[in-house]
């Protein structure tokens, strides 16, 4: 996967983070554990896409030297 499609995905995770910290505010207690669960998962996807881009970007094919 390419680095720009790794930050669209990231995008997407954040977007839908959020999404579920909004609705998390105004949820009933009968819908409050679903949501949290869905919201921790969503965390964990934004947080390993996030180490993919750093990754990515910390690391060259060739060292250089100067």
């Amino acid at each position: 996967m390419s680095l720009r499609d790794l930050a669209r995905e990231l995008y997407r995770a954040q977007q839908q983070v959020e999404r579920l910290e909004k609705l998390l505010l105004s949820a009933s207690v009968a819908e409050e554990m679903e949501i949290r669960r869905e919201l921790e998962e969503a965390r964990a996807e934004r947080v390993q896409l996030q180490k993919m881009i750093n990754g990515r970007k910390d690391s060259s094919p060739l060292p250089r030297r100067f």
